[in-house]
């Protein structure tokens, strides 16, 4: 449920309704928009008089039932475009972000290299593993802290903002301090300990699609984060796990246009992941913009042969720079920039 504003009502009117809320066991998240401000109502469970007697209040135009079980993440709450401002650029709007990087950060002169790469070309942040889920416990996993030292390390120099994964809840202190961006990978969209975490820091969330989850799954997710007050989430779509084995996953363009239509969060797209080599990554990074996404996130290496994860569906950066102007092209066709 939201309660409706009435134009001019003041912040004891407001008062009010958070505190007959609280009478009841209920929380309000306050939205103040262009046009209206609104509160939204979660809980348990909502009195079925509730609509009726807030409707009372004084300062209170209507009550709306919400119909989706998210509840602050959709567009019935906020109508309005979220926007997610990351140490200076925001995510969401007209502009539609790059964020360029290894898979994981494997040494000092790779992960400078390849920020010195993709900022050249103009990315917009950088991305790069410092812990990394693997499917095999005997493959590469990451540098760890030390990952996210050379990350800021390449941030000093560069000025790009970094994203970077954190896997546990135990983690999300070391990461937040090193990191502008929180990533919650696919396989962790589920865990909700670790989002009500990421949530109480307040920092940018990137909430990766998980490899099989239903798009109502994947914002109940991003609920859990901007229910402990932080709306700063980024939704990711990276491809899902279907029947076909001819790409690594089944990139869901469906899923961009439809979550736009769902939520007021910024959404991405992951090419990399979504199809899982690289000759396929410019094609579906094209499609994603046009498809209505805020953005892009993209694997690029100064040596994908050589790679220590994910080479394959990464770009080198003479493929990343010719990439760069065709996504410009297709901003530009659909009236947004980069």
């Amino acid at each position: 449920m939201i309660v409706v504003m009435q134009t001019g009502s003041n912040e004891a009117q407001i008062s009010a309704v958070i505190e007959r809320l609280e009478e009841h066991q209920l929380r309000g998240h306050l939205v103040r928009g262009a046009e209206r401000t609104v509160i939204g109502v979660v809980g348990a469970s909502i009195p079925p008089t509730l609509r009726e007697e807030l409707e009372h209040f004084a300062g209170v135009k209507e009550t709306v039932r919400i119909t989706q079980p998210y509840k602050l993440v959709s567009r019935e709450l906020r109508p309005s475009d979220t926007i997610v401002d990351v140490a200076g650029v925001p995510v969401g709007g007209n502009r539609c972000v790059v964020i360029a990087g290894p898979c994981s950060v494997e040494s000092e002169e790779q992960i400078m290299a390849t920020a010195r790469h993709v900022r050249e070309a103009g990315a917009t942040m950088l991305r790069g593993g410092a812990f990394k889920p693997r499917s095999s416990p005997y493959t590469f996993r990451g540098l760890g802290e030390l990952g996210l030292r050379l990350l800021a390390q390449a941030r000093e120099e560069t000025g790009l903002p970094i994203v970077t994964e954190v896997m546990t809840p135990n983690d999300v202190d070391l990461v937040a301090r090193y990191a502008d961006v929180l990533q919650i990978g696919a396989r962790n969209m589920q865990n909700y300990q670790l989002l009500e975490e990421v949530g109480r820091t307040g920092m940018p969330v990137l909430l990766k699609r998980g490899l099989s989850a239903t798009i109502e799954e994947w914002l109940l997710s991003a609920e859990y984060v901007v229910a402990q007050g932080n709306p700063n989430v980024i939704l990711c779509e990276r491809g899902i796990r279907t029947f076909e084995t001819a790409t690594r996953n089944t990139m869901d363009l469906n899923a961009v246009a439809l979550a736009k239509r769902r939520t007021h969060l910024p959404v991405i797209v992951d090419p990399s992941h979504g199809t899982g080599k690289w000759y396929l990554v410019p094609p579906l990074a094209l499609a994603g913009l046009a498809a209505g996404a805020d953005g892009i996130i993209i694997e690029v290496h100064p040596d994908p042969d050589r790679a220590r994860s994910d080479g394959g569906q990464s770009l080198n950066p003479e493929n990343f720079a010719a990439l760069m102007p065709k996504l410009a092209a297709v901003a530009a066709a659909i009236g947004r920039s980069l």
